[in-house]
């Protein structure tokens, strides 16, 4: 249920509706919209009597939310969510472009792409330092050597840094170097880690699960929202499917799916989608044109020798074309 104010309503008239939202044994969140602030009452597992809280001062209506998540349904904020960090927006505007290394492999390694990614326009870098991976075999990255580097291609470059936490052993290591923290597929449901999500003080970056529905992902997000984050940004990556001729199947339907009924915005990975880079370029410009508010993009200067995902790797002038394609896609007469 929100509890929506009147436009005039003071800070204390907000706080005494909180404080009564407590005392029925739910929890109150406030959240304030471009008109009016409402209060949001979750912790509820039916309805709410709401006539004590009518009779409040300050207090317009109530109104039931339907959906089982509140905090990032378009029912309890109608206007887009837009992050802002540093000098670029994420959601409601121009498409914002993450582009670099699965995962991080050196110095030398990161900053030569880093270069690369920003000559060509990309704004945010991509690199994991930390790599939960199918075989135990395989390469894990390097942790906080990895996110040393992360920094220091921030301060050479200029670039944002998104790169994923694994778990709570790392999150907060994580936090203090990257600009966005990435919350994986595998672990969308890994309801401690999203909680802990919840007490960053950065935007959360988080994937949709290998086999997740839309509401599974958007309770994910409710998750970490119902802890105090707001800023977060759902990512589409593809899903598992019966088919077997890319890696995953990038679900499209997904944004316009997600925008219709929660004010988050999100952005399209589709080389974890596609598997092989000669995909990448037509399923970015599809994600595009169906409203994604931005594209996670892996790049790699050396793709054959590199430590991960190197097959769904762009080659540095590959990712050039793409930047190109996307200026004259979207620049082009619908």
């Amino acid at each position: 249920m929100l509890v929506v104010m009147k436009k005039d309503a003071t800070e204390a008239q907000v706080q005494a509706v909180v404080r009564e939202i407590e005392k029925l044994g739910y929890r109150g969140i406030p959240m304030s919209g471009v008109q009016r602030t409402a209060v949001c009452i979750v912790g509820n597992q039916g309805p709410v009597e709401d006539s004590q809280l009518l009779a409040l001062d300050g207090v317009k209506e109530t109104i039931r939310v339907t959906k089982p998540y509140k905090l990032v349904s378009r029912e309890t904020q109608p206007e887009p969510t837009v992050i802002t960090i540093g000098n670029i927006k994420i959601g409601g505007g121009e498409p914002v472009i993450m582009a670099g290394p699965c995962a991080v492999e050196s110095e030398e390694q990161a900053l030569t792409i880093a270069h690369l990614v920003k000559e060509y326009g990309a704004q945010v870098f991509r690199g994991g330092a930390f790599k939960p991976r199918t075989s135990p075999y395989s390469f894990q990255g390097l942790g906080e050597e990895g996110l040393k580097i992360l920094d220091r291609v921030r301060k050479e470059t200029g670039l944002l840094i998104v790169t994923e936490a694994t778990d709570h052993t790392n999150i907060e290591l994580v936090e203090q170097y990257a600009d966005i923290i990435q919350i994986g597929a595998r672990n969308m449901q890994n309801y401690s880690l999203l909680r802990r999500a919840g007490h960053a003080s950065k935007p959360i970056l988080l994937k949709r699960g290998l086999a997740a529905t839309i509401e599974e992902l958007l309770m994910s997000a409710e998750y970490i929202m119902s802890e105090g984050n707001p800023q977060i940004v759902l990512c589409e990556r593809g899903i598992r499917t019966f088919s077997d001729n890319t890696r995953n199947t990038l679900d499209l339907s997904a944004i316009p799916s997600i925008k219709e009924v929660s004010h988050l915005p999100i952005v399209v990975d589709p080389s974890h989608a596609a598997g092989q880079r000669e995909y990448v370029i037509p399923l970015s410009k599809a994600a595009i044109a169906v409203g994604a508010d931005g594209l996670l993009i892996e790049v790699h200067h050396d793709p054959p020798h590199a430590l991960s995902d190197g097959m769904q790797s762009l080659y540095p002038e590959q990712f050039g074309e793409l930047m190109e394609e996307i200026k004259s896609f979207k620049n082009s007469p619908s």
